[in-house]
């Protein structure tokens, strides 16, 4: 029997008391700043995302806090803090010392992250309200329970840390690796005659605009242009969006080997980034979306428009008002080589082994850091749940 099992058959054998964290926390609202505000220093200002949002010289919260940004993408993410903070657009939970560990409050948060999510409000910018949040109940255990199961969490993510960051060093490695794997292997198909993407394309058009509101979970297969950066590597067979066709007009279309660029993106360095569908629907691009058709092999265009050289001759892309700017015309100035089509059948089986083991998260080193990941999970709610006493 374990140290946690010999505490709770001793102090809790019946279950513990739950209690909705309005009356055992206390909640409290950052206060509102921005970066033109700030006076810069050491003080990491927390805001709506995952990371300080940037720092400042004045710190309003210090000691153990427990967060919850309250806006924006991560609205909901709970996160915790030993060192002065100036908290901003999020709000702390302050545990009654008396009844809680603050730090058993966090790994309980974190437990339920996923139910906190599903709190959100509003339609541009999500929102999750601490009075919503309030609302959960949580379990009570002696405070010695609530210290092992403190104890044995921060072991377990300490080495789950310790562990990922090994893993995700020799993934970096391996991305290296595979990075200068691939642009060795189009050097070498140097003596192949390049090409202009313009002489390769049979037709390259843009796509037409389909605003965020007009995504659904069903209906037509579609891609906006943000999706090429966030959810799409060098190939993809299956559209993450769909929307209602008969909403979107003068439709642009893209089908099986089409490439697609991103021609709108906020770094010069990523402008141009292109993808090739290898899926068997037809479906819609969306607005700052380049399509372009060809006759060579569509994953050999792709991992050849991957490559550092490629992604250079991407790169050209004009500034307009902080967001960078690709054309049609640009495009198809970019050159890459045209090997044979059973040298580009060869090339593409290399790096489709490789890109697996990189990036594959059904595979490799991600699919081990996903698993570690799930361990903890799995541990910290068996851990947190609890039989309830009766009245």
């Amino acid at each position: 029997m374990s140290k946690l099992d010999e505490l709770i058959a001793e102090l809790c054998p019946d279950g513990v008391e739950f209690k909705p964290l309005a009356q055992v926390c206390e909640f409290q609202r950052g206060t509102s700043i921005t970066q033109k505000d700030v006076t810069e220093g050491d003080v990491p200002v927390i805001a709506g995302g995952q990371k300080p949002a940037y720092y400042h010289n004045v710190s309003n919260r210090a000691g153990e806090t427990i967060v919850v940004s309250s806006s924006g993408a991560y609205a909901g993410f709970v996160s915790y803090w030993t060192i002065p903070i100036f908290l901003s657009d999020s709000f702390s939970v302050n545990p009654d010392i008396n009844h809680l560990k603050p730090k058993y409050v966090f790994h309980f948060l974190k437990h339920i992250q996923e139910r906190i999510y599903e709190t959100k409000k509003g339609g541009g910018v999500p929102h999750v309200h601490g009075s919503s949040v309030a609302n959960f109940r949580i379990p009570l255990p002696p405070l010695p329970v609530q210290q092992e199961i403190v104890r044995i969490l921060d072991n377990f993510t300490e080495l789950t840390a310790e562990l990922t960051a090994e893993l995700t060093a020799e993934l970096t490695a391996r991305k290296k690796q595979y990075e200068y794997y691939r642009d060795e292997l189009f050097a070498v198909t140097n003596n192949a005659p390049g090409k202009l993407l313009g002489e390769i394309a049979i037709d390259m058009y843009r796509g037409s605009g389909i605003k965020r509101d007009q995504v659904t979970e069903t209906g037509t297969p579609c891609v906006r242009y943000g999706e090429i950066y966030t959810t799409y590597n060098i190939w993809f067979d299956t559209c993450m969006s769909h929307t209602n066709a008969e909403e979107i007009q003068n439709k642009k279309y893209f089908e099986h080997g089409d490439i697609l660029f991103a021609i709108t993106g906020e770094s010069v360095n990523e402008i141009g980034k292109s993808c090739v569908y290898v899926g068997h629907e037809k479906c819609l691009a969306g607005g700052d979306i380049v399509v372009m058709k060809h006759n060579e092999n569509p994953k050999y265009i792709a991992y050849a428009l991957s490559t550092n050289d490629a992604q250079m001759q991407k790169s050209k892309g004009k500034v307009k008002s902080k967001v960078v700017h690709s054309s049609v015309p640009a495009l198809k100035a970019i050159e890459i080589p045209i090997p044979t089509k059973e040298e580009q059948a060869r090339i593409v089986a290399i790096l489709d082994r490789f890109d697996a083991l990189v990036n594959d998260i059904a595979y490799g080193l991600p699919a081990e850091i996903e698993a570690r990941h799930k361990q903890y999970e799995y541990y910290r709610d068996k851990l947190l749940t609890f039989k309830e006493a009766r009245a």
